[in-house]
């Protein structure tokens, strides 16, 4: 039997994740999974993708939280977009 093409699947519509903390669980989940070494090939690549997607949006909550958190400091308090 010959191994399957790795099929791409397309972008999500809307977020990654619903939240920071929702996104930041399913990494954790992902990164036992990767480390347990008992996924398949195929499945191999798609979670390592999904978990690259996590990690962009985790890294964008917190920079856009850093930001709002320097415009406080400054003493300059402007509505913070949390979406």
């Amino acid at each position: 039997m010959s191994p399957s093409p790795a099929r791409a699947t397309p972008p999500p519509s809307g977020p990654v994740a619903e939240s920071y903390e929702a996104a930041l669980q399913e990494l954790e989940q992902l990164v036992s999974q990767l480390d347990a070494g008992q996924l398949p090939l195929d499945q191999l690549l798609t979670r390592y993708q999904r978990g690259a997607a996590l990690l962009a949006f985790c890294r964008d909550r917190l920079q856009a939280v850093e930001q709002q958190i320097q415009v406080f400091e400054a003493g300059q308090s402007k509505p913070w977009d949390g979406a």
